[in-house]
Formats: structure tokens, sequence, C-alpha cells
């Protein structure tokens, strides 16, 4: 099979869960949230500070490689900061041109810049100059703003830039989250680059795997809210799927795949639970902590009823010791936490 990629996810997907959801599954590669890049040249601790991984070789407890997004418009100060995080040695820079948020955006950062393919061709030549092939230097697109009349201009232009690898967010900003994820049009923009294509969004199950290689026509699928909602995802694509070529829809069999025992693998997340909360206490602040573990258990339940009845039982709770005795009586075991 093709490569399984982790997607960065901005105040969701943080070092902590790239942990625990690697712990679970096998992936080849996983990105960090975005680095904002906005004028100045940011110090060797902004990069550790999204990507603690980069002290351990940018790699997760399990192995995983990391790379580290960057986030900005103006190509000068872009360059001069992925110089600083190169001496970092990360496993790898992604260049983020596909964040829909308005936040982002009113600065012509992100998926707004898919207005003018010739600028972002001029970010990633001028990014590349500075980056050794050593360090693979990638890219994130969406569709286009509105509509996907640039959508084949920009990736030839990120392509003619020197990225190695172009991952496509199958929607337009303006789709923002919602579904469908256009694969049709990964498969497009495959065919226009001479770059692998990776392609993203709407994977919640092998099923969707499944007719996102079909319609794609690529091999490498990035997961990201599926994956945080399964952690196992991963790990049913790769026991489920056989290798097949760029063009060939992966042997999957779906039969078996719509026989997860979802009860059997929320024993299993109990351990990896734990793990979670204990390294969020030990990250964020004990008023931030229990706000970290309900918004993944809110992502859970989607697929694991068990992770609704624990989230029910501490949706009021806003004191750390309070979360850990509800955790505790749900069968998540660890060291009971004050605060």
């Amino acid at each position: 099979m093709g490569r399984l990629l982790l997607a960065p996810m901005e105040g969701l997907v943080d070092e902590v869960l790239r942990d625990v959801l690697t712990r679970a599954a096998a992936y080849d590669l996983a990105v960090t949230e975005f680095v904002r890049v906005s004028g100045s040249l940011l110090p060797a601790r902004a990069f550790h500070r999204s990507c603690p991984e980069l002290a351990r070789a940018s790699r997760t407890r399990s192995g995983t490689p990391v790379a580290v997004q960057l986030l900005g418009s103006d190509e000068h100060c872009l360059a001069e900061n992925a110089a600083q995080l190169v001496a970092l040695q990360p496993a790898g820079i992604d260049l983020n041109f596909g964040c829909p948020a308005p936040r982002v955006n009113r600065h012509g950062g992100g998926a707004m810049l898919l207005a003018d393919p010739e600028r972002l061709h001029c970010i990633a030549a001028t990014v590349r100059r500075v980056v050794p092939e050593s360090i693979p230097l990638t890219a994130k697109m969406r569709l286009g703003i509105k509509d996907t009349e640039r959508t084949l201009d920009c990736a030839r232009a990120l392509a003619a830039g020197g990225v190695v690898s172009l991952v496509v967010h199958a929607r337009t900003r303006l789709e923002g989250y919602r579904p469908p994820a256009h694969w049709e049009w990964v498969a497009h923009i495959a065919d226009a680059v001479q770059i692998p294509v990776v392609a993203n969004g709407e994977v919640w199950s092998v099923h969707d795997y499944a007719r996102c290689r079909s319609l794609s026509g690529v091999s490498d699928v990035m997961l990201g809210r599926g994956a945080v909602a399964d952690p196992f995802l991963a790990e049913r694509l790769r026991a489920l799927a056989n290798v097949g070529d760029r063009r060939r829809t992966p042997g999957i069999d779906l039969r078996a795949a719509a026989m997860v025992d979802w009860s059997a693998d929320w024993q299993r997340l109990q351990p990896l639970l734990a793990i979670y909360w204990q390294q969020t206490l030990g990250k964020v602040s004990p008023a931030r902590a229990p706000g970290r573990l309900k918004l993944w258990l809110r992502a859970l339940q989607r697929n694991f009823p068990a992770a609704g009845e624990l989230f029910r039982a501490i949706r009021s709770l806003q004191r750390v010791n309070q979360v850990s005795q509800a955790l505790v009586g749900h069968g998540i075991a660890g060291e009971q936490a004050s605060g």
C-alpha cells in the first residue's frame, strides 16, 4: 500500500496526541500544527515548542518522523526561518497553503495564497534554496478559495518551485470541512505534476479509504479527523489493504472492515487515554487540561459509545482531581492527579 500520513490539525493534534496516535497505529510521517512566520526570525525554542520531537531526532516516541509546518506569506521571512529550522534537523519542512481559518486568511496566509500561483512559486522556490535536499520540502494546499479555476496552476507552481511532495485537501477554502471531499480533483492534480500527490479529506473508515484511492488514483493518503475519531484506523488500513500500483484500487476486504469490534478496541484505547491525560497534565495548566480531554472524547464518541458515556460524565467537571476520579471510575487507570 501507499504511505499513511498523520495530518496537522491546529488546536487538536499537538505533540501529546501525536504521541498517542502514533503509538496506536503506524504512520510514515506526521506533520505539526503550523508555526506562524510573520516578519521576524523565530528563536529555536519556537520550533521546539511546536515540535518537541526535534529533541528526539524529529521522531515521536514510537519512531514516526515528524515534519514541521510553516505558515506565512513573505517568502524572505519564510526562507530565513526555514534556514533556522534546518539547523535543528527536522524530518521535513512543510508549507501551509491550506488553512481556511479567517484569522489566518485575513493576513493573506494559508488558503488565500491560492489566488496567486506565481506567489506560491516564489515562496516555494525561495524556501527551497535554503533547504538542503536531505530535508524534504513539501506543501499542503486546498483546491482553491471559492472554486477550482486555478487549482492546477497552483499545483504546477509549487512543483516547479521545488516541493518534493504535495498534500491536497480536496475542498476549497469556502467549503471548509463540509463533506464531500472532491477526491477526483486529486487525480487531476496528480496528472498535472511530476511529484507524489497525497489525498486528504473525509477519510473516516476503510470504506472511505477505498473510495478515496479509487477516485483519486493516488496511493498516499493523509488521515486527519478520521484518525482522531478512530486511533486504530491506520492499523485497519494496513491490515486490510494489499499492495496496489498508483492507478489501481487497493484490494480491501470491505466485509472484514465492517466487522470492527468497537468494544474490544475501547479496551485497547483505555491505556492510551490514560497516557494522554497524564501527558496533558504535564503540558498545560490544570484549568485547561480537562478541556483538552473533552475535545478528544467528543471526537472519539463518533465510533466508541463508551467514549460518549465518559464525555457526558466529565462534561461539567472543571477540576483535575474530579476528572481523574471519573477516568478511574470508567476503567481508565492512571495516577490520581490533584488540582
